[in-house]
């Protein structure tokens, strides 16, 4: 009873403290009977379990979850407390005698016998300011692009335990929009709410844990070896998995923590990495960290840091790559790419700023920008009483589950005065699906021209021809140049053409880069080809000039 000794000495003329006891074969002893930490409370008869009636309505997911855990500890459950763990705290906020609402840590230090839980001492403690501080520091709905509060925090921890090795953990839910589509935003509140309640639980004095935006979590946490940071995810995922009958997975990135001096936030940028690099692997649920990402991560950051001024500053370029006629190999439309071309003529490849921009967003101010220097550029060959060709832009997925970007087309085909069928509607193929046939049935009705990108890149089937609202369908490079190498795959394409024209569609071949291609292309019946045996994408003047269009 050393520890049951030590408790009675704290409290020695304290009012501020409550003691209980649960004995195996006793149940609860209330050992404090004239303590008065809680308003109206039945202190002879009370039991930690009653206290969640004490608890704030805004702490009581929390508390019950920390119940729960003791609760399966006791009956000897699978639980989140482990079997070595000798103390378990939880900080709420409980009505007081003078009834306020004041912040208790309710600390439970377990005794086994067998390898089972035998007794239980819990001791109420009141918390300090600075302690306080901290639970608002973590309920803090901080964000992914700068957690300064819960870096500060986590420093503070690190740099006072200099022997221990600290991570950052970072997880969230996979496909987390489907939980929202299938069961509402207030359900989805409901279990992003009880993550927050579990972490509370979980999380012991070293670790600091954060909601970076909807889905995402993270936690800076000390570990001894790599297994360690295993048997946390084990953890989490024993007591974060489920909610309400929800079926769901869960996805980690981790990193290990290193030299300082550059901040916290490269490490939480490198645990994001590796999380999002399995994130449509549903064979792998933790990924850890490897240096050949740290490149990718520089230039992530290096084009969020540069993506606004430079729209602002006009380092974005409308290219030109023309779609030529196969058999005379006359120009008969244009398609508008984006290059970034920085001062000094330094070059960001597009593959790796428009994955960054479909991803953060910033690929609806882009589509918008080239939407309109493809409209100047028609109504400039207008003007110059030089008859236009069409020009296809692309329209990304961010834009196509929302009608309203069809507003900002109209505005634009009004403000430059160009019919509509000289500003062509290019969609990847692989985005034809629910949710967007509302956005291409109003461009259909408006009288755009729809083609279908990438035709071929995976996911084409019979069903997507014989349903297709497209006018154009385009021939992935990737589908070329992987059938006609042999018979079998010419004759696919072959009949894969001939299918098309027979129901109206017209046919457009990307990537062409031989005048075998070509031929090949027009005996199928394929009259439009673009690619780099006609000519690169090119800037507007260099496309003017070379196609008599000034």
């Amino acid at each position: 009873m050393d520890v049951m000794q030590k408790m009675f000495q704290y409290i020695t003329g304290r009012d501020d403290t409550l003691i209980l006891i649960w004995e195996k074969a006793q149940g609860w002893i209330t050992a404090s009977s004239k303590c008065r930490v809680l308003k109206d409370a039945d202190y002879e008869h009370l039991s930690l379990f009653d206290l969640e009636n004490w608890a704030h309505k805004d702490d009581r997911s929390t508390f019950h979850v920390f119940l729960s855990q003791l609760e399966a500890a006791i009956d000897g459950s699978p639980t989140g407390i482990t079997k070595d763990e000798e103390k378990i705290s939880v900080a709420v906020r409980l009505l007081s005698a003078e009834d306020q609402w004041a912040y208790q840590n309710i600390n439970c230090w377990l005794e086994r016998e067998n390898g089972m839980i035998a007794r239980i001492f819990v001791m109420t403690d009141p918390l300090d300011p600075e302690e306080i501080h901290r639970i608002h520091v973590a309920e803090t709905f901080t964000s992914d692009r700068n957690p300064a509060l819960i870096q500060k925090q986590a420093l503070e921890i690190i740099h006072a335990h200099p022997e221990m090795k600290f991570a950052v953990v970072q997880f969230d839910v996979a496909k987390f929009k489907m939980i929202l589509a299938d069961y509402g935003e207030q359900k989805a509140s409901e279990m992003l709410n009880f993550f927050v309640a579990t972490l509370k639980v979980l999380c012991n004095k070293y670790q600091v844990y954060s909601r970076l935006s909807a889905d995402v979590f993270m936690i800076i946490t000390p570990y001894t070896d790599e297994q360690s940071l295993y048997d946390l995810v084990e953890r989490l995922d024993k007591n974060l998995l489920g909610y309400d009958g929800i079926q769901y997975r869960i996805v980690y990135g981790i990193c290990y923590i290193g030299d300082l001096s550059g901040g916290l936030r490269q490490y939480g940028d490198a645990a994001a990495m590796a999380r999002q690099s399995i994130k449509n692997n549903a064979m792998q649920k933790v990924a850890f960290f490897q240096s050949n990402l740290k490149e990718n991560i520089s230039t992530n950051k290096f084009i969020e840091d540069n993506m606004n001024h430079a729209l602002e500053s006009g380092e974005f370029v409308m290219y030109l790559q023309p779609k030529c006629n196969i058999s005379d190999g006359k120009v008969i439309g244009a398609e508008a790419l984006v290059r970034w071309i920085m001062p000094g003529n330094t070059v960001v490849p597009p593959n790796d700023f428009v994955p960054v921009f479909e991803k953060n967003g910033f690929i609806v101010k882009m589509d918008e920008y080239i939407w309109e220097q493809a409209c100047r550029q028609i109504h400039s060959w207008m003007e110059a009483g030089i008859t236009p060709i069409p020009i296809s832009v692309n329209v990304s997925r961010r834009h196509l589950s929302n009608t309203s970007f069809i507003a900002v087309l109209d505005q634009l085909i009004e403000k430059y005065e160009i019919p509509r069928h000289y500003l062509e509607i290019e969609i990847t193929e692989t985005v034809n699906e629910a949710g967007i046939a509302e956005s291409m049935t109003l461009l259909k009705e408006k009288g755009y021209t729809l083609l279908m990108d990438d035709f071929g890149s995976g996911y084409s089937s019979l069903n997507t021809l014989k349903d297709t609202q497209f006018d154009v369908i385009k021939i992935d490079r990737s589908f070329l140049n992987d059938f006609i190498s042999s018979g079998r795959g010419k004759k696919i394409v072959e009949h894969t053409i001939g299918m098309a024209r027979d129901i109206g569609l017209d046919m457009v071949a990307e990537g062409v880069e031989s005048k075998e291609q070509a031929d090949f292309l027009q005996t199928c019946g394929c009259t439009t080809a673009q690619g780099f045996y006609y000519a690169k994408p090119m800037p507007v003047e260099e496309f003017n000039k070379k196609y008599g269009m000034m």
